[in-house]
């Protein structure tokens, strides 16, 4: 019996390796959980085509909208452990959301695995252009004469534009209006309409409305400038300190995959993003590129957990 014991751990070392350089097998899904044709949207198809090239199999996005990204992250995190279904998540639904559900259907630290960071999305602050601001600074001076008067649109209570608005506001010492929206699409439509004055969101949402003119960007809620935006300075930059709040996308896989198929997508992906014609492609979005190791991703998800914790707990926010 010992002699069999010890030949059937043996072919399952043996064949475990196999196993993990055979992958992928069959076709690889990557969640999203947002409708298609919005930003994540597009990172997560950029990346399929290039997967595709890289495993010699189909590479598909499957879009699970719904309840601030909680459906497609449940379904991912309860989906089978082998490398073959993805979810390129933003910091909502595994460092903010965490905080705001009464009841969260997953664990984004223990039900998932790190693959890696994939781009930083500058949170950019824009008013229509013609309005009398031209900087940040500006725009606080007219809320501290009129404190809780001027209506500033986010993409939902809860959501990164709205967590901007709210280090904005503690950064500056000021109150606005928060006029909260169900996504960027009205939120923008009021902005340029002038039923509300201000709002954060995210670059590649806000590029073509800034370039083709009808925004006008007043500052980054971001570490450093956005390279498509080289005149835009930080909201640091203008003496807000403590105001980054970049909406980040990343690539996680349910927590019980195996090591090997692990490395395998992260070396993977990784090089789907530093391909030239995929970095190129984000980089015009208004998106920033920030592949990191398996291990850098998950000290960077445990970190932003607790930062966005933090936030959500000191400005008493809550979702709609």
């Amino acid at each position: 019996m010992k002699h069999l014991v010890a030949i059937a751990l043996l072919a399952v070392s043996v064949l475990a390796p196999a196993r993990a350089q055979d992958f992928p097998s069959r076709t690889v899904r990557i969640v999203v959980a947002f409708p298609a044709g919005g930003p994540t949207d597009f990172v997560a198809r950029l990346l399929a085509d290039r997967l595709k090239t890289s495993f010699g199999q189909s590479v598909v996005v499957e879009n699970k909208p719904g309840a601030n990204g909680t459906i497609g992250a449940e379904y991912v995190a309860r989906g089978e452990a082998d490398g073959h279904l993805l979810f390129l998540t933003t910091v909502g639904a595994v460092a903010v959301t965490p905080h705001l559900a009464a009841r969260l259907p997953y664990d984004p630290i223990k039900d998932f695995a790190p693959v890696t960071l994939v781009v930083r999305n500058t949170t950019i602050l824009v008013v229509k252009t013609g309005a009398p601001v031209g900087s940040a600074r500006e725009l606080t001076s007219l809320a501290e004469k009129d404190p809780g008067v001027i209506p500033f649109a986010s993409t939902g209570s809860g959501s990164m534009t709205h967590l901007a608005l709210e280090l904005f506001q503690a950064a500056a010492g000021v109150k606005f209006l928060h006029v909260p929206y169900r996504g960027a699409a009205p939120a923008l439509t009021d902005l340029l309409g002038g039923q509300v004055q201000a709002m954060f969101a995210d670059a590649p949402v806000l590029m073509p409305h800034i370039t083709g003119g009808a925004l006008k960007a007043l500052g980054a809620a971001s570490a450093a400038r956005n390279s498509a935006l080289p005149d835009v300075p930080t909201l640091a930059e203008q003496g807000f300190a403590d105001t980054v709040a970049d909406n980040w996308y990343g690539l996680l896989a349910p927590a019980r995959t195996p090591p090997a198929i692990l490395a395998r997508l992260h070396d993977a992906t990784v090089a789907a993003i530093d391909a030239p014609e995929v970095r190129d492609k984000l980089v015009a979005s208004g998106a920033v590129p920030a592949p990191t190791s398996s291990a850098e991703f998950g000290r960077f998800l445990a970190v932003e957990l607790a930062r966005w914790g933090r936030v959500v707990q000191e400005r008493h926010i809550t979702a709609d």
